[in-house]
């Protein structure tokens, strides 16, 4: 039965005195580490069971505390597990202390006066929700699907009522990635709010808004009185280009006001402290449409009817962008907030491959640096005081905290934990090494080249090429294992930003509109290129994976060129045409396309990998999630595998039960190993000459 999150999930108090509803806190400190001098091993795929992440960084309003999701691997159960820990003080001298003897405890939040930490507990069926606590500390905003029949008490002696399990689809979006179950569109994300209790009962959670449409990230006024929250309030939004705009309602419930609106969509926004103004993060469709429309920083007054001001209209970087690698704490939430320093706002954005805070004048437009470095911000949290606690990933770093101070000059971030030191004491790993380099019309393009570990410039190596997908995101420094691990299995690994790729600007991140795949492919050949160059990669053995829009980017490049002797497709597109009647969202906007299929079927035809089959003479590997409605394996990898049989160049399919589209980055522990070992043997296969009998089938 599907329940308001206030039940299903456990809302959860701690006081800083004492714990209500749950028993032990536990100490937790980093104790093992590696003999100096001692030899260190390379990294294995099995490692990732040993990881541990650092996910949602809450600072307490004092600055004085930061309380964090830490998540591991049951390596048992093949599951992730999750508590809540805490750091008493900033300075760095103080171990992580255990908070919670929960397995699935996440989204840590402190009451206004720093006396309490609410949390979420949830069941094994329920959703993450989002909520915030009033100012006053008495109540606790929040989503939930809940309808009035799940609130009904089910009367024992009544006979049960057969519901029936036929599915009436009227709605083009049916399917959610990640969601086992059909769309229900009579559940509908709501703002709810609960009064705090003492932990003596479980108090009766409130309805506040109702409608066929979805109410998302609700943040109370200063006062209390007013809910603020996030809409597209359009049915059937897909027939017209993205839309959501700001609300209000009064926080006892009544009517909904609009507060702002901008030609493109809100996403996270933040209520200045006196209640005055709104900020916000906002993306313009622009005229004519775009396939990739940057973020920038906006501010609005809070009272209705205001012109919302671009602050970033002029910096032409990705307002609270991030820099894509596989891993992100799996379970674990990385919320990026927009904080009030006085009359500053501080925000993330990325940047040539890395992204860093930034405080940006409201009056002036200035975007002054808060942190600089190569890394990427992947989470924070701001205090009263105006200090953040952020979690930092690398290249050889999956992610710790630091503490930084919002003012002042920009700050490379010191570390506050080592959760992963006494592990990676143990492992040898190398450092990327960055390259631009110019592409067939002149462009420069952001590179990083990771060699072994023990590399040697006088041997030749076998070289893959990783390809992003999106196709808007970014490659750059964040930590990556399945790089780490290529090399360590002797590859050199190279990976690039081509066009189209976020963190180079509006107009870099929108050239390939209408030409996806095409330019794209011929910067990342450029690329393989001017690594060829440096004379210490064997031409003849080259390989080339990608996932996503990098899948359909590994099928493309197959029919384009012959010069890979393996390729690995993840979760990909084949066929343009199938895709677009079946992937869980719309194309119905002319974004990716000009035209429906059936009106330019010539477009569809030729940007599709399948059309192009017969040039194929590379042996390909198809990783597909059996649940991924994303990339339908239906329109790829079954596509590839059956043309290519039929061909009879060396094909295999390799399907992973269960699994969405989020295989490689929070799959099931076990099937991301066995993911990682099918790519590395393909590729030892053809590129090392291994001898397998799993492919000879």
């Amino acid at each position: 039965m599907h329940q308001p999150a206030i039940n299903s999930r456990q809302f959860t108090f701690f006081s800083r005195q004492s714990a209500v509803a749950i028993g032990l806190i536990l100490v937790f400190a980093l104790t093992s580490q590696v003999p100096s001098g001692a030899a260190k091993r390379p990294i294995t795929d099995h490692d990732l069971m040993k990881f541990t992440w650092i996910a949602d960084p809450q600072i307490s309003r004092a600055g004085d505390r930061i309380a964090f999701v830490q998540v591991t691997i049951n390596e048992k159960d093949n599951r992730y597990e999750s508590s809540l820990f805490l750091i008493k003080g900033t300075a760095g001298d103080a171990a992580p202390e255990r908070l919670t003897g929960g397995t699935r405890d996440t989204t840590p939040r402190w009451s206004p006066d720093d006396k309490w930490i609410a949390f979420v507990r949830p069941d094994e069926k329920d959703t993450p929700q989002i909520y915030l606590w009033s100012p006053d500390g008495k109540k606790i905003a929040f989503t939930s699907t809940t309808i009035t029949d799940d609130l009904k008490k089910p009367d024992p002696a009544a006979k049960p009522e057969r519901k029936s399990d036929v599915k009436v689809v009227t709605s083009a979006v049916y399917r959610a990635n990640g969601n086992p179950t059909y769309v229900d569109p009579d559940r509908r994300a709501h703002l709810w709010t609960v009064t705090v209790g003492d932990g003596s009962g479980r108090p009766q959670p409130t309805q506040i808004t109702t409608g066929e449409f979805d109410e998302r990230g609700p943040q109370w006024s200063p006062d209390g009185a007013t809910l603020y929250f996030t809409s597209s309030r359009v049915a059937d939004a897909y027939y017209q280009p993205a839309d959501t705009d700001l609300y209000s309602v009064p926080a006892a419930g009544g009517s909904i006001t609009r507060v702002a609106s901008i030609d493109g969509t809100i996403g996270t926004f933040s209520v200045a402290p006196d209640g005055k103004r709104i900020a916000f993060v906002g993306s313009l469709s622009g005229t004519p449409i775009r396939s990739y429309s940057q973020p920038d920083l906006w501010v609005v007054d809070a009272t209705p009817g205001g012109t919302p001001k671009n602050l970033t209209a002029s910096y032409d970087f990705d307002v609270m962008g991030g820099i894509g690698g596989d891993q992100s704490a799996p379970r674990g939430e990385n919320p990026k907030p927009i904080g009030w320093l006085n009359d500053e706002l501080i925000v993330t954005a990325a940047e040539n491959g890395s992204s860093n805070l930034k405080r940006v004048a409201i009056a002036t437009v200035k975007v002054t640096p808060v942190t600089e470095g190569t890394h990427d911000v992947a989470a924070y949290s701001i205090a009263r005081t105006g200090a953040i606690a952020a979690t930092i990933s690398t290249q050889t770093n999956i992610g710790d905290l630091a503490v930084l101070k919002a003012g002042g000059a920009s700050q490379k971030p010191a570390l506050i934990t080592k959760v992963n030191d006494a592990l990676f004491g143990e492992i040898g790993q190398s450092e990327p090494e960055e390259v631009w380099y110019q592409s067939f019309d002149g462009r420069k393009i952001q590179g990083w080249i990771l060699k072994p570990p023990d590399f040697d410039a006088a041997k030749k190596y076998p070289l893959i090429l990783q390809i992003h997908g999106g196709p808007h995101s970014a490659y750059g420094n964040v930590y990556t294992h399945e790089f780490q691990w290529m090399a360590a299995k002797g590859y050199v690994v190279l990976f690039t930003n081509p066009r189209g790729s976020t963190s180079y600007g509006q107009e870099f991140g929108n050239l390939i509109q209408y030409r996806y795949p095409g330019d794209d492919y011929k910067d990342l050949m450029a690329g393989v290129d001017e690594v060829l160059k440096r004379g210490y990669v064997d031409a003849t053995r080259l390989g080339v994976t990608g996932g996503s829009g990098g899948g359909l980017l590994t099928n493309w490049t197959i029919t384009q060129t012959q010069r890979f002797k393996a390729a690995v497709a993840q979760r990909d597109i084949a066929d343009w045409y199938g895709f677009w009647f079946t992937a869980d969202f719309t194309l119905f906007q002319p974004t990716w396309f000009k035209k429906a299929p059936w009106e330019d079927p010539a477009d569809f035809h030729a940007r599709s990998p399948i059309t192009h089959v017969d040039k194929v003479t590379t042996p390909l590997m198809l990783v597909l999630g059996d649940a991924d409605y994303r990339t339908p394996p239906g329109e790829g990898g079954e596509q590839m595998f059956r043309a290519l049989k039929y061909r009879k160049i060396p094909t295999v399919m390799v399907r992973f039960p269960r699994e969405t589209h989020e295989l490689s980055r929070s799959g099931e522990p076990w099937h991301r190993i066995e993911r990682l070992q099918h790519i590395v043997g393909w590729m030892d296969k053809w590129l090392q000459g291994k001898g397998t009998s799993t492919y000879e089938h």
